[in-house]
């Protein structure tokens, strides 16, 4: 198809047209799978939670790390030059020094001075791995 086709495809089952920054070779797999899902079902509510649950946070600010994320009450503690410092997980956020902090990431640099993965700073991705193999 031409783009000219396939934008009036994308705008006949989007209901909008395309970001014009999408190339053909973007355009096409993308309504490919749109009419696989206009014509066959899309995937259950379930599947889809599960999805956006493990999908990287986004502008809307979602917090997606159920996965990797402790539960709230749990306590984080990492020895760092010498000093021990513990972390509490709250619903919503993070407590160290009794400030909340959003991520773990942010805590991590307030601790070391320089950017760090919060998660693995506190050793969460080591353990995950752990768990799963």
């Amino acid at each position: 198809m031409e783009r000219k086709a396939l934008r009036a495809l994308w705008h006949q089952l989007f209901g909008k047209p395309p970001n014009p920054s999408l190339r053909r070779e973007v355009l096409i797999p993308i309504l490919a799978y749109r009419l696989q899902e206009v014509n066959c079902g899309g995937i259950k509510a379930s599947v889809e939670r599960r999805l956006l649950d493990l999908a990287p946070s986004g502008p809307a600010g979602r917090q997606n790390n159920s996965l990797h994320r402790p539960k709230p009450g749990t306590h984080l503690v990492r020895e760092w030059q010498g000093k021990l410092h513990e972390v509490a997980v709250l619903p919503g956020g993070y407590e160290y020094n009794d400030q909340t902090y959003g991520s773990l990431s942010e805590i991590a640099r307030t601790i070391t001075g320089t950017r760090w993965s919060g998660p693995a700073f506190f050793g969460l991705h080591r353990r995950a791995k752990e768990r799963a193999g």
